[in-house]
């Protein structure tokens, strides 16, 4: 069976692989995506528990010991670091995915630079017939 796939691969054209490649590596952008959307939603689930803690840590602090402050205070900063963490972490991840898609806008300029000024010629026409329209 690997042989017959790796036939079929090496016999087909190379717009039929870069094809492949392309779909896979866009469902991958999309799965990795949307993962970054799940965090992102639960980072701010987190967020909103931290703060309704807080607000409850606050309104009970008065009749509170030290020692239990000193504990409550080392667990919202557990958590508040947990969270600084996550949202790093999302940071770059939405840092990578803007620079993939600028490189990628960048290597179709310069692959098609006459359709790319095209492009740009209709949008900016489009948008100043929208706004000269108010």
């Amino acid at each position: 069976m690997e042989t017959d796939f790796t036939s079929r691969t090496t016999t087909g054209n190379g717009s039929d692989r870069a094809s492949a490649a392309t779909q896979s590596t866009g469902a991958f952008s999309q799965a990795k995506t949307a993962a970054t959307q799940r965090s992102a939603a639960a980072l701010r689930g987190d967020l909103s528990s931290l703060k309704n803690e807080l607000d409850a840590l606050v309104n009970r602090s008065s009749t509170m010991s030290d020692d239990e402050l000193t504990k409550a205070h080392a667990q919202m900063m557990a958590k508040f670091s947990t969270m600084r963490y996550a949202a790093k972490g999302i940071a770059s991840e939405a840092s990578r995915q803007f620079n993939r898609g600028m490189e990628t806008t960048t290597e179709y300029v310069k692959g098609k630079p006459m359709q790319s000024v095209a492009v740009a010629v209709g949008t900016g026409l489009l948008l100043g017939l929208l706004f000269n329209r108010r």
